[in-house]
This record gives C-alpha cells, structure tokens and sequence, in this order.
C-alpha cells in the first residue's frame, strides 16, 4: 500500500511541475546552472570509467578466443556491441544514478530540511517547478553524454587491443564496421532519454518530500539510489523487449 502512494505522489509531483510556471528568466539560469552541476560536472568520471571499461571488454574477450579459426576482428564487434547496447546507456547511468542521484536528493532535500522550499511556497512560487523543471531539462543533454561515453568505450577497446598486441588496427577498424546496425545506436539514445527524466525525478522526488533532519537527508540519498538503480534495471528490460525483439 506504501508503495502505490508513493507511486501516486510521485505522479503529482510530476503534475505539479509543470504548473504555475516560474519566469523564464528566471528558468533560463537555472537550467544553465544545472547543466553545469549535472552534466559538465559528470564528464570526468563518464570519460575514466568509459575508457578503461572499453579496455577490459578488449581484453577479456581476446584472451577467450582461443580458437584460431575465429578471426580478430570479432573482439572489436564484441566491444563495439557491448558498449553501444549496454554498458554507455545502461551502465553508465547506473553510475550517475549515485553520482547526479544523490546529488539531486541531497540538494533537494536540505532546501527542505532548511524551510526553504516552504519559504518559496510562501513568496508564491511553484517550488516543484522552481526546483525540479530545471533539472529535467539539464537532463535531457544526457544522450550527449552518453554518446562521449560510446567514443571514449571504443577508444579504449582500441588502445588496449592494438598497444597490448591483441589485434592489429586494421583487423580492428574491421570488426568495429562489420555487420553494423544503425538502430542499435537510436536504440541506446532512445534509452538514454528515458534514462535522463528518470535520473532527474526519482532522486528529486526523495528529497522533495523527505522528512526529518541532516541524518535523513543522507538516508534519502541511499534510497533514492537505490531505487533509481532498480527502475533503470526493469526500464532497460521494457524498452529492450519492445526495441530488440
């Protein structure tokens, strides 16, 4: 039962957002700084992650294909297949999920801790679109991201299978063109976006209406990672069964 309310207030809370709209002014800066605290900020740990993740598929996959009669180009399909499907728009966004998640509750939640959302309330302001609006549309450049991320999967695969000698560079440029489908990349990015409104509303709802102190606002965080972690799983099911099969 504590589940469907939760459910039924996040569902207002989405509602709510997109009434009594602040000044655009006002949006514009807002959105401008939540670009730079969730996406600019996030770069960095996607681009060390992403290029060391693609060097370990690399590698692991050259040190199975035992077999002789199986060519070297399929560890660059394989890398390209994994980063591409799975590992930039999923896997990734599990990270963030931790990274910008908590950002988000925590930020949220110690404006609530601290009356300040109750004070904007007060002014008359849609605290819901004040706060939240801004953030959904900073999220929405997250395909952008994932995309550096697909880049920098393949650049990795491509430094550890050329420099560790496990393929040469042409066998690779091969495997990584070979039996290529486009839909797999509108696939990935298609995730992504629901990936984004996700990361956006599930942490901003858990500091929204969390209760409590400083020690709850930590505690918000956890769950709201938590739960963001498992949504992505069952979203990235769903939209895989409807996209792929």
């Amino acid at each position: 039962m504590k589940y469907l309310q939760d459910i039924g207030q996040y569902f207002i809370m989405i509602k709510n957002i997109f009434r009594r709209m602040t000044k655009a002014s006002v949006l514009r800066q807002l959105i401008f700084k939540e670009i730079d605290d969730l996406m600019v900020n996030s770069l960095g740990i996607v681009v060390f992650i992403s290029f060391f993740i693609g060097g370990v598929v690399t590698i692991q996959t050259a040190l199975n294909l035992n077999n002789p009669l199986i060519p070297k180009s399929l560890i660059a399909f394989t890398a390209r297949q994994s980063i591409i499907l799975e590992f930039s728009p999923t896997f990734v966004s599990i990270i963030m999920a931790g990274k910008v998640g908590s950002y988000i509750t925590s930020s949220i939640g110690t404006m609530r801790v601290m009356e300040q959302i109750d004070a904007l309330e007060v002014m008359g302001i849609n605290s819901a679109n004040y706060l939240i609006f801004p953030k959904i549309i900073a999220m929405l450049f997250y395909p952008f991201v994932i995309a550096i991320s697909m880049f920098m999967g393949i650049m990795g695969a491509y430094m550890a299978g050329v420099l560790g000698g496990f393929i040469s560079g042409e066998a690779f440029l091969s495997g990584l063109q070979s039996d290529f489908i486009p839909f797999h990349l509108a696939y990935a990015f298609i995730k992504s976006f629901f990936f984004a409104l996700i990361l956006a509303t599930v942490p901003a709802y858990h500091g929204y209406y969390m209760k409590g102190g400083a020690l709850e606002v930590g505690q918000a965080s956890t769950t709201s990672f938590v739960w963001t972690s498992v949504i992505l799983i069952i979203v990235n099911y769903v939209l895989t069964q409807l996209l792929l099969s």
